[in-house]
């Protein structure tokens, strides 16, 4: 089963090609970075990296993911984010379970890892935790953590139709397996403190808001709806 590996990124000239360059050494067929609106020049870095550059000029970290996700064409597409605080050694971590038909999708869990001093502020700490015990609560479905470090098979993506164009994509994926009954499985992962630049989410007190409200709506709005 091959891997693509997506990467939206927004503004991230810092940490991108050393990102494609370490993701492309793991085993897998192709690197894909969203440029989601960069003016720093990402989108080339990423290109003279060794990257397949998908443009995405709509903001929205789940219009940069779907975008990355529709020029995809291996069975599993792993996603991770563009600020290099995942570590593409940890890869086959996630990978191998889909692999070895033991989960459709795989969560990094950077509660079950190590979380590096810097890299989550108590309210980032917080919020991920309320969310988690809501998702266990809710969809049964024991988690610990809702990060961005996640594989899942190509197949089982399309078939969950995503339309959460906002910080809400991770926990849109994460909410319709549950309800599927897909097999979800958590495996541990590092965190570390964004290596240049500024953190969209935790990095402004607006940032932190608007993902909370994202991800706490799409969590409640699922587990009452039919959609």
């Amino acid at each position: 089963m091959a891997v693509d590996v997506i990467i939206p990124a927004l503004n991230e000239a810092g940490n991108i090609a050393q990102l494609v360059r370490e993701s492309a050494a793991q085993p897998v067929a192709r690197v894909i970075v969203t440029d989601n609106g960069s003016t720093d020049g990402t989108g080339t870095l990423a290109a003279e990296a060794g990257a397949h550059v998908v443009v995405e000029p709509r903001p929205g970290y789940g219009y940069a993911c779907a975008a990355g996700a529709a020029a995809a064409s291996a069975d599993i597409l792993l996603f991770l984010d563009g600020d290099f605080s995942s570590l593409p050694a940890e890869m086959p971590r996630l990978i191998n379970p889909l692999q070895q038909g033991r989960a459709d999708l795989v969560l990094g869990s950077r509660v079950l890892g190590e979380i590096l001093p810097g890299a989550m502020p108590p309210h980032q700490r917080f919020g991920n935790w309320l969310t988690s015990a809501l998702m266990r609560s809710l969809y049964r479905v024991p988690v610990t953590d809702l990060g961005p470090y996640r594989a899942i098979r190509r197949d089982l993506l399309l078939k969950l139709r995503m339309q959460e164009m906002t910080f809400g994509w991770p926990t849109e994926m994460m909410v319709k397996c549950a309800r599927l009954g897909v097999p979800i499985l958590e495996v541990p992962v590092s965190f570390a403190p964004r290596r240049a630049g500024q953190s969209k989410v935790s990095g402004t007190l607006r940032g932190s808001f608007l993902a909370a409200y994202y991800i706490l709506g799409v969590t409640l709005r699922y587990a009452f709806t039919n959609q």
